[in-house]
């Protein structure tokens, strides 16, 4: 996110708005009344969207459309410039009016000939065309479409707008300029001074073209615009050019002029592009810079960053993710006239500068080369301070906490340790202080923080209690959002939640108490994660219909009782987590009101009543967890025609559940008969919320910190299903696990198993099944665990593969078994044991395991990163480094089988 900020920041503060006729919004007292087709035009504009009522609801500032009315001069609306003389519609500045549809090719703004000025930026025009009906108004001046959805190939008529002085389509993220309409805007936008074409798709562009640009050009934005190939050296020559941004194109190459030049640019971007940044020349040739970003570029020299001291104009520079060492230089970076610093993604050590002894207006810091004391102004213009991702330690300085305009704070992921002091003002909108070691209690002046929108203090050791209700001064006024992620502390007391936020998570600290109903009034809210904490009593009635634009509640791992209220009004909602409280009743119906929703768990709760079988309708449904309540009586069969069919986790174990497996829904489960073959993505997190879930692997209860796609799992066991495993079971190809164990089934084990291709661990155990285990069972390749003990099994244990690495814990309790690794052999034949690499001695039931998938390319697993935490064995690093590679051969085998046929 803080990326994404400091990108726009930097925009929003050098980069010139096209907005040049903002002064013209209101007539003056004698202009004449607006032309009577340019009113109708207007209206049937407006008209023909929605309005979106998160950006002007009751509480936000009204959008410029409401104060268009019939009946009234069209002139004296909000957003609208007339021509004093003819009364026609100049200009029209709609910036973030919440409009949303589509502007079709015969929009009645179309019909407004006159215009000069169009602002659109920060609408949804749902992936409009920039259509050839653009090409009508030949007296455009100022066209600005940033960041309004539209999409598709940018009309050649563009180019007929030979008036233009400025043009900016930034952050279309599915728009694309060609070669040809590009060319044709080169020669007709003689007058062009600046252009912005950011995040548009530019990679037919022959680079060489741009040097035809207009001579009169200032300011150039093709950010993240797929630009490829060398840029042309002559562009840092051009007399007039004052703000160039070519950083996100990584696959631009950048050299700079080599002999006798000089640039009148003052703002220069260059992050993530393939440049090699010589520091001197570039400041010698480039004296005049007030911005200047570098992150991630190629330094010739990355030790030595003091040619920027000469940069005595510099007020925004960004070095971010150039793994930068050592000390801070900060006799380096004229800290007295800067306004925004980012340092991020660098191995910067030791402690910030403190202020000086003898002179409170300097700080001091030590030298690097000597054992001398340095001394720098102190910034007291810094408005923004990005040093997250380093190995800074020491306590926060206190100079940070007096400056004057500081509005963005980002201390994350570093080792400070230390509490949180008093802030002096009441300019913050953004402070990240999460992943530190502070302690101490969360400082009063953070609750005075008027214009705050994003806290984010997690992850640390902070205690005391909260009181939220505290953040009273808030201005309410402001529908700009809110996010205080600020879990994982130690912080005590009752739930209290700050008006007008979107995002909140306090999990993982010791609160306690209820939920108080007042939590109903916060109705902006989109993520609620109250979870791991010890909160009990009943949930409040007016959580089921509280915010149609709640996205995520999680209540896991609590105390609470009662019934689970009904769900009228939540139809956003995607994730819902109850599990682990002591919830009972049974489980509302009117849950079929979240169309949206994608992950269900209320396990380990007292939920009763029969399977709800209703659920098979909620078309996004892919995670149920009824684990460990009390649901009873037979599963049934599907009402539905396509009953489940996103399914991919599926918990029903340690219930009451009864009669036959349920070999419709069996059927039915089209998204386990999926391969996902060479894909790999995770399930869609929200802000800062990602789902995790627990799952039974191989009896040990692990924890999916994200949920993969492609993973599907089954568990009914601890149940009393009873008849025999469908052999269609085998059809679920993107099964990674499945457990049917501890009921009352029977028959054999289906050959069809060979099937489960990415099969990773089977629990068969205490049932009733019959038979020999399958050969077939000896090509599940991915198969790590397997558990068939205490069932009537028979015959020869097949061997091979991954069964010379499966121990005596996997069959016992079945006496007809034979042959390793059982000590009992068959037909007196001398058994013959596996090879020494094949045998693990692995000790499963040592471990808690966490799994963090981390992907596939080409169908190639690439790794699986296991965190894990050893309670009492030696032998995990022998087992799994053969396990890990175990799997990758085979995954190569097949691969490379797959290109010979």
């Amino acid at each position: 996110m803080v990326v994404w900020f400091s990108r726009l920041y930097f925009l929003f503060l050098f980069y010139s708005p096209f907005y040049l006729l903002s002064s013209l919004s209101t007539s003056s007292p004698t202009s004449p009344f607006c032309h009577p087709d340019d009113t109708s035009a207007l209206l049937q504009f407006k008209n023909s969207f929605s309005i979106s009522k998160l950006r002007c609801g009751d509480a936000s500032p009204p959008c410029q459309t409401m104060s268009w009315k019939n009946g009234t001069d069209c002139c004296r609306w909000d957003g609208v410039t007339c021509d004093d003389i003819t009364g026609h519609v100049i200009g029209l500045i709609l910036t973030d009016a919440g409009l949303n549809g589509i502007i079709q090719s015969n929009s009645s703004i179309f019909r407004l000939a006159h215009l000069k000025s169009l602002v659109l930026s920060y609408n949804d025009f749902n992936g409009s065309r920039i259509s050839s009906e653009f090409g009508r108004f030949e007296n455009m001046m100022h066209l600005d479409l940033y960041y309004s959805n539209f999409s598709g190939q940018v009309a050649p008529e563009i180019s007929y707008l030979s008036k233009l002085h400025t043009i900016d389509l930034s952050l279309n993220f599915d728009l694309r300029l060609e070669a040809s309409t590009l060319k044709r805007i080169v020669e007709n936008t003689t007058n062009l001074t600046e252009l912005s074409l950011s995040f548009l798709d530019m990679s037919s562009i022959a680079l060489i073209s741009l040097m035809n640009l207009s001579s009169s050009l200032t300011s150039l934005d093709l950010s993240d615009s797929r630009l490829q190939g060398k840029f042309p050296e002559g562009m840092f020559r051009r007399p007039n050019l004052q703000a160039l941004y070519l950083d996100g194109n990584t696959n631009l190459s950048i050299s700079f002029p080599k002999y006798n030049w000089s640039s009148p640019l003052k703002q220069l971007s260059l992050s993530s592009t393939n440049s090699s940044i010589d520091l001197l020349s570039l400041v010698k040739c480039i004296q005049n810079l007030n911005a200047l970003s570098l992150s991630n570029c190629h330094f010739t020299r990355s030790d030595d960053l003091l040619p920027l001291s000469n940069l005595t104009k510099l007020t925004w520079l960004d070095l971010s993710s150039n793994n930068f060492s050592g000390q801070i230089p900060w006799n380096s970076l004229n800290l007295e006239w800067l306004t925004f610093l980012d340092l991020s993604y660098n191995m910067f050590v030791g402690h910030l500068p403190e202020i000086c002894t003898n002179n409170s207006t300097k700080l001091c810091f030590p030298s690097n080369s000597s054992n001398d004391q340095l001394e720098v102004s102190l910034p007291l213009y810094l408005e923004t301070l990005v040093l997250y991702h380093n190995l800074l330690n020491g306590s926060i300085s206190t100079w940070l906490y007096s400056l004057p305009s500081l509005k963005v704070l980002h201390l994350g992921m570093n080792q400070f340790t230390g509490s949180i002091n008093e802030f002096h003002s009441c300019s913050l909108e953004y402070l990240y202080l999460y992943q530190n070691r502070l302690h101490g209690h969360i400082p009063r002046s953070l609750f005075q923080q008027v214009n705050l929108r994003y806290l984010d203090i997690s992850t640390n050791s902070l205690s005391g209690v909260v009181g939220f209700d505290q953040f009273s001064k808030l201005n309410k006024s402001s529908c700009r959002t809110r996010e205080f992620p600020i879990s994982d502390n130690q912080l005590q007391g009752l739930v209290s939640i700050p008006p007008s936020l979107i995002f909140f998570s306090i999990s993982n600290n010791q609160l306690t108490g209820n939920i108080p109903s007042q939590i109903c009034n916060v109705s902006s809210l989109e993520v609620l994660d109250l979870s791991n904490n010890t909160l009990n009593g009943s949930l409040p009635r007016c959580l089921g219909n509280f915010s149609e634009n709640l996205l995520v509640l999680d209540l896991r791992n609590n105390k609470f009782q009662g019934m689970i209220p009904i769900f009228a009004k939540l139809k956003s909602l995607s994730i819902l987590n109850f599990n682990d409280n002591q919830l009972e009743g049974p489980l509302p119906q009117s849950l079929l009101t979240c169309k949206k929703l994608e992950v269900l768990d209320v396990g380990k709760n007292k939920i009763n009543g029969s399977f709800p079988n209703w659920l098979e309708s909620l078309p996004e449904l892919q995670v149920l967890i009824l684990r460990s309540n009390r649901f009873y009586g037979p599963v049934g069969d599907p009402t539905t025609r396509f009953p489940f069919k996103k399914l991919r986790i599926i918990d029903l174990s340690n219930n009451n559940f009864t009669g036959y497996l349920p070999r419709k829904y069996f059927e039915s489960l089209s998204a386990m008969m999926e391969s996902h073959a060479g894909e790999f993505s995770y399930m869609e997190g929200y802000y800062h919320y990602t789902d995790s879930v627990m799952v039974d692997m191989k009896g040990v209860y692990t924890k999916l910190e994200k949920i993969p796609k492609c993973f599907a799992f089954i568990d009914l066991s601890g149940n009393q299903f009873l008849g025999e495993i469908p052999n269609l079971i085998g059809r679920l190809k993107s099964l990674h696990g499945l457990n049917f164990s501890h009921n009352e089934l029977n028959g054999s084990i289906p050959p069809s198993f060979r099937n489960l291709s990415n099969l990773e661990w089977l629990d068969l155990s205490s049932n009733q099944l019959v038979g020999v285990i399958p050969e077939q069972l000896a090509d599940l390749t991915y198969l790590q665990f397997l558990k068939l003990s205490h069932n009537k099994l028979v015959g020869p244990i097949p061997h091979g593969k991954q069964f010379n690495t499966f121990e005596n814990d996997s069959y016992i309790g079945n006496s007809g078994l034979c042959g390793f690794p059982l000590s009992k052999t068959c037909n007196n034949e001398q058994e013959q044991p596996p090879s020494p690499t094949n045998v693990h001695e692995a000790e499963d039931d040592e471990f808690e395991w966490k799994f963090v998938w981390m992907g596939y390319i080409s169908g190639l697993v690439i790794g699986l990163s296991i965190g894990y935490i050893v309670l009492s064995s030696g032998k995990f690093d022998h087992w799994f480094s053969q396990w890990a590679v175990r799997r990758m051969w085979y995954k190569l085998n097949a691969r490379l089988r797959g290109r010979r046929n």
